[in-house]
């Protein structure tokens, strides 16, 4: 059980939980999740999940496939340098994990299969190269959550042509996470800290105008921004105060976490508090999972 409990560590459950939330918040988008409608095709629903859940975890599978002599000296505990996973195993792991991520998608369409497999890629080129460039980088893993949140919308022909501008909120709300990041391991990185809590204060202020231009309703996506800023803001100005490893860590924890809160004040934008409330019940689930296994 070690065994499979060390691959299964790899693919970071409780990230993958917040991956779920951006499908989910991307067929709310795209119109096609409405709570207590009979015209909801929960198959599609289904095989977009099943495609998110393979594409992250390979994705963050390989993150660790690449970075097994570097973690033999910083991050010895892991499943790979502690020897309890191999870096073959984990490789073909995430390679089947990638492949059943597209041939899910496939089931919803060619567009859908398309998108994940961008996705693939982008995942593939961001742990191989992506993450060593300091500017590329987190634009690199933006895109990643990007290409996740239209692959919700894609639930619905058409939709993601549409509302593709809104990908720009998962874009940058990673990319601000992943520069956040580099400080876990040395510390020290101010104005990575910095830019990244004025990148969070944005995307709660964009996310309200889109409810605002989207939704008569617009007020019932304000507890939801209220919960995300409750948050993400005070360990990270805890980081800010004090820029120890430690602490950038449970920031970082934090807004990785919040990705299902930035779901379900999306959701509320263009479906309303019940959908939003729904997607939100995942948070939950990610903390505990948390408990158990690594988020970064």
């Amino acid at each position: 059980m070690s065994v499979i409990t060390a691959h299964l560590r790899l693919t970071r459950p409780a990230n993958i939980v917040t991956a779920i939330a951006d499908i989910l918040a991307g067929a709310a988008i795209s119109g096609g999740l409405i709570l207590f409608s009979a015209e909801v095709d929960w198959s599609k629903i289904g095989w977009l999940v099943l495609s998110t859940i393979g594409l992250y975890g390979g994705g963050v599978a390989f993150n660790d496939v690449f970075d097994a002599e570097l973690d033999k000296v910083e991050r010895p505990e892991r499943p790979i340098p502690s020897g309890k996973a191999t870096v073959k195993s984990a490789g073909l792991m995430a390679f089947l994990l990638l492949l059943v991520g597209v041939l899910s998608a496939w089931q919803v369409s060619d567009q859908s299969a398309f998108l994940a497999l961008s996705v693939a890629v982008l995942a593939v080129v961001y742990d191989a190269w992506g993450k060593h460039q300091s500017f590329i980088g987190p634009i690199n893993m933006g895109l990643c959550r990007a290409g996740n949140l239209l692959l919700g919308m894609s639930l619905v022909q058409g939709a993601w042509g549409e509302f593709w501008f809104i990908a720009f909120i998962p874009l940058f709300y990673v990319a601000a996470i992943t520069m956040v990041s580099r400080g876990e391991v040395h510390g020290k990185n101010l104005s990575a800290l910095q830019g990244g809590a004025f990148i969070y204060g944005c995307i709660i202020v964009f996310i309200f105008g889109v409810a605002y231009l989207y939704n008569d309703h617009w007020w019932e996506s304000l507890p939801f921004l209220v919960l995300l800023a409750a948050f993400i803001f005070p360990p990270l100005l805890k980081a800010i105060r004090y820029q120890e490893p430690a602490l950038i860590g449970k920031s970082v924890k934090a807004a990785v976490l919040a990705l299902i809160i930035v779901n379900a004040a999306l959701a509320a934008a263009f479906a309303g508090w019940m959908v939003a409330l729904a997607i939100l019940l995942l948070l939950p689930l990610s903390l505990l999972l948390a408990k158990a296994f690594a988020v970064t």
